[in-house]
């Protein structure tokens, strides 16, 4: 996984600067800071209130407030223009002067914008695009390129704000954008060899040395890129599904489908997965014919990660009332703390009852590429199945998720043959085909932009990236431990952590914990709508397991590795700030 003979990983990129981990002559190829760095830049000193004013635009800078141009008429040339194709010898002559214009329209949107996100309400956003997109005045011709782009940039989230941190949602590396951009240009499809003939055989290579890392036997295991962790859970239940499930019933599910509970000699298929695992386990046993009730939740522990003893008791349970666990789903990685799942016992457990083990570490995959974080998902090669997401830790624009197996032969139920893409005998005669392996027929090159970015900065420099996103975390976590007002839930395991911001007691001591919660709850949901109003702050809501108020807390993902620790801690002073606003307004 290092860098390829040759291609060196930049001085720069090794060095490591103070606070962020990453050497400023990495840090400079950030895009440059705009009005929206005020709440990063000010002096630690300077007043919490200061500072969200200062990171508000003005009513001159929301949404909206820049007058449409004249709509363009179309010339001749303009025509000849914007109907020219990106490929072909003249095909870069055509985009380069297009991408200039995009390069100017995304600068001048995030300056219009000002932070990390435009000050409104949701209705003055979609006020604004309609007005652009569809209103008297909407941008018409020539213009549209333009115009649009700037609107796109000045109406999204930008991750690269250190003031954005709700979700998994990565700054693209802009290396990694400039290889999307070739692939678009060109839009190879990966469905048969004659539309993708160099990026199927790329794809195939970066599959095998994904495997490895993984933990797989490369020439035993197979894969494909996917659309994220959702469509890759999918494809892991529905091939645990088959195996499983064909096994018990003596049937080939994917032709006769899912025999009814307990008729046939087939038993009632069960899915195991801790209750903090990704909704899209629910959705995945729905779309396969299980049911979502087919799902069983297993208790999690204070780091929500899954409870190995409650695990065992679970498929105990199955054995018990006659039901079939097709597969344990673990967690490397969950979306509000990043847990991971203990894998080595889930794997004992899962092949002790003939259950197929799937792991989503869609979110925790990408700490394979630290060699401090690694060892966290120790027994990931003992899985059947896992799923990664180059576009959460890995800095891919979206999409760029990847699917492996550990053995190529479980993949067979996914099999196809269309003799208008993948006929036998081209097959027979060396020209080969992804088809059989993605539930997609058209599909882009995603694998070319994670390729360009492992051969440019390596497994080292990607890890380099991993651990400064880390350490934001930690020291972003020991920031809010130190605050009166703010309640941390645990230390991070990855590069995301959960809190809250405690409001004053009520003088009245007849109020219990379940008021002090319930206002605890209203208040950290209130502030948090309060920061995205201002344009201030992106900052994550989510819940814990259980029932009953108290439950709500604020989240941190941190996945800027340009952030500073000083920028976290002033983003948490903005956090302070907006839930004592929002205690005086109640």
């Amino acid at each position: 996984m290092g860098a390829a003979a040759g291609v060196a990983v930049d001085a720069d990129v090794a060095g490591v600067a103070p606070e962020t981990g990453v050497d400023a002559g990495l840090a400079s190829a950030a895009p440059e800071a705009g009005p929206g760095t005020d709440i990063a830049s000010a002096a630690p000193e300077a007043p919490v209130d200061a500072d969200i004013a200062n990171a508000t635009p003005g009513a001159d800078a929301r949404l909206g407030a820049q007058a449409a141009p004249e709509p363009a008429s179309v010339t001749e040339t303009d025509s000849e223009r914007v109907t020219a194709l990106s490929g072909g010898t003249r095909g870069s002559g055509a985009l380069a002067p297009l991408v200039d214009t995009v390069m100017d329209a995304l600068a001048r949107g995030a300056r219009r914008r000002g932070g990390p996100i435009a000050p409104g309400r949701p209705g003055d956003v979609a006020a604004t695009v309609g007005e652009v997109f569809g209103g008297p005045g909407a941008v018409t011709g020539a213009e549209a390129l333009d115009r649009l782009t700037e609107l796109l940039a000045h109406g999204s989230a930008d991750p690269a704000d250190a003031s954005c941190a709700a979700h998994l949602h990565c700054p693209p590396l802009a290396i990694a954008v400039a290889a999307d951009l070739a692939v678009s240009a060109l839009n190879p499809s990966q469905d048969s060899w004659d539309q993708a003939p160099a990026a199927t055989a790329l794809e195939t290579l970066l599959l095998q040395e994904l495997a490895a890392l993984v933990g797989y036997e490369p020439e035993q295991a197979a894969g494909v890129l996917t659309s994220g962790g959702t469509e890759s859970n999918l494809m892991g239940l529905m091939l645990a599904r088959d195996r499983v499930l064909g096994a018990a019933s003596g049937r080939q599910i994917e032709l006769t489908g899912v025999p009814g509970a307990g008729t046939e000699g087939a038993p009632r298929p069960r899915i195991l997965a801790s209750a903090a695992a990704h909704f899209s386990v629910q959705r995945a046993a729905a779309l396969l014919g299980l049911g979502e009730d087919a799902v069983l939740p297993v208790p999690v522990d204070r780091q929500l990660r899954m409870d190995p003893e409650a695990l065992a008791a679970v498929l105990d349970g199955c054995a018990e009332r006659g039901e079939l666990p097709v597969a344990v789903v673990a967690t490397a990685g969950t979306t509000d703390t990043g847990a991971i799942d203990p894998l080595r016992a889930c794997a004992a457990l899962a092949a002790e009852h003939g259950a197929w083990l799937h792991v989503d570490a869609a979110y925790g995959g990408g700490a394979l590429l630290s060699d401090r974080l690694a060892p966290l998902l120790d027994g990931l090669g003992l899985a059947d199945s896992v799923s990664l997401d180059w576009h959460k830790l890995g800095w891919q624009p979206a999409a760029a998720g990847v699917f492996l197996v550990r053995r190529s032969e479980t993949y067979a139920s996914l099999a196809r043959r269309a003799v208008y893409l993948n006929p036998a005998d081209d097959e027979e005669a060396g020209y080969p085909s992804l088809l059989g392996l993605s539930l997609r027929t058209t599909r882009r090159a995603d694998a070319f932009k994670i390729a360009v970015t492992l051969r440019t900065l390596g497994r080292e420099g990607l890890g380099r990236l991993v651990d400064a996103c880390r350490d934001l975390a930690v020291s972003g976590a020991r920031a809010v431990a130190e605050h009166p007002r703010l309640e941390l839930h645990s230390e991070p395991v990855l590069t995301a952590f959960l809190f809250r911001y405690l409001p004053e007691r009520p003088a009245d001591t007849a109020a219990g914990p379940a008021e002090y919660g319930a206002r605890c709850d209203a208040v950290n949901a209130a502030l948090r709508r309060r920061l995205l109003r201002e344009g201030s702050a992106v900052v994550g809501r989510t819940e814990l397991p259980g029932e009953g108020p108290g439950r709500v807390r604020l989240k941190l993902t941190l996945l800027n590795p340009h952030t500073t620790a000083a920028e976290v801690e002033r983003l948490l002073h903005a956090v302070v700030a907006a839930g004592r606003a929002e205690e005086e307004a109640r």
